[in-house]
């Protein structure tokens, strides 16, 4: 049984096909580039001319992901009657990370006497030179470890308690005295996706997971008038814990690298601090000011391990809440859901999201009405009075 929701748009064969020429036009850059990281192709899902839909989606990764992320859920949207576009994040289909992913970094005249103090410090050259060289193999540290090397990091270095506060404090004025950093590229990016959609009728949503997420609150929060409504699963926001912060925002200097969601692949952790700076651009006054005037569904969960959830809880509050027509749902740990969500298939500290098709129904429900059912959230049986989601193959 499905759901009678009236479809929004009917899309003309001359504006399917200038939005396909436009996509098409920067999927052929990508893949042209001699750096191409291999599978990280954007693709879409445009339903015929003369079809009614009910909008488009623009759907972002998370962090070190790639466009096939969240395919199951584009399928399940387009099945009911919706338009996709699973695009990529900035510098992510590229190679290698250090290189083109977003990152934030030390000023070559601090970073560099830094580092020769590490390289002599006999402590953090063993701790270096034990560090896998397998990318495979790479491991983020326990939080007693990162505790550690930034307490080490700070023992020879003092100069760095006076840096640190720049990174950590939101818009602090000294940040790009001691810093450098492209992670603004984030939403300059996901501006020029959004201009291939410039000629599609109808809504435009987004959708995104983790970093992907904050994308879509910081696109929709520069867009409001384009953006009708986002969906954020697991946005960070922020780091999950003032010791990971802090680890991530000093490690830099070790030349420690961490292992991609993707086999064989790994990035700096300079990508991950470039990564929350974004976050903190999202929550500016300004921004979170604009996505008052966007219905936005968050989802989050307690066995978060990446994003910081009272900031998020916060976030949405200050959006507005759901006094605004926004929607909060926050599975509970017994729920045993990993920060990747939204995707069925993917294990994270030894745990999958077996709810993952309610949800799914629950984006759909949303998407179409701007409501949802908390109830249907926490349940492995899907509400038959929504389009059902085809199980894993």
């Amino acid at each position: 049984m499905t759901t009678n929701i009236k479809l929004s748009a009917t899309p003309t064969r001359e504006q399917i096909s200038r939005t396909k020429k436009r996509i098409d036009a920067y999927i052929q850059s990508v893949n042209n580039n001699p750096n191409f990281r291999a599978g990280s192709t954007p693709y879409y899902g445009f339903h015929e001319p003369g079809k009614a839909i009910h909008g488009t989606v623009l759907v972002f990764h998370g962090f070190s992901g790639k466009p096939k992320q969240m395919s199951l859920l584009s399928d399940y949207l387009f099945a009911n009657g919706f338009n996709y576009y699973q695009t990529n994040l900035a510098g992510h289909a590229l190679q290698p990370p250090s290189k083109y992913w977003c990152q934030v970094d030390l000023k070559p005249e601090i970073c560099q006497p830094l580092r020769e103090k590490v390289q002599k410090d006999s402590v953090l050259s063993n701790y270096i030179a034990n560090l896998p060289t397998d990318p495979s193999k790479f491991q983020r540290p326990s939080f007693q470890q990162q505790a550690a090397l930034v307490s080490r990091l700070l023992l020879i270095e003092p100069r760095l308690l006076d840096i640190v506060p720049a990174i950590e404090r939101d818009d602090d004025p000294d940040f790009y005295r001691y810093f450098d950093s492209n992670h603004m590229e984030y939403l300059t990016h996901a501006r020029q996706r959004l201009a291939e959609l410039d000629d599609m009728s109808g809504p435009i949503y987004t959708i995104g997971l983790s970093v992907g997420a904050a994308i879509a609150l910081g696109l929709a929060a520069d867009k409001p008038n384009r953006i009708s409504k986002v969906v954020s699963y697991a946005p960070l926001l922020k780091l999950h814990t003032p010791i990971m912060e802090r680890y991530v925002n000093l490690a830099g200097p070790l030349d420690i690298h961490e292992k991609s969601w993707s086999p064989g692949e790994s990035f700096p952790i300079g990508a991950l601090t470039a990564a929350a700076k974004y976050g903190a651009f999202v929550r500016e006054p300004k921004n979170v000011k604009a996505l008052q005037q966007v219905r936005t569904l968050m989802v989050l969960t307690e066995n978060e391990d990446a994003a910081n959830i009272p900031t998020n809880q916060k976030f949405f509050n200050d959006v507005g809440g759901e006094k605004k027509g926004n929607h909060l749902y926050i599975y509970p740990a017994s729920d045993l859901v990993p920060h990747p969500l939204a995707e069925p298939d993917v294990k994270s500290q030894g745990m999958t999201n077996r709810f993952w098709q309610s949800l799914y129904q629950e984006t759909f429900r949303f998407l179409t009405s701007g409501e949802i059912d908390p109830g249907n959230m926490s349940n492995t049986e899907q509400d038959p009075n929504l389009p059902q989601v085809p199980p894993l193959k």
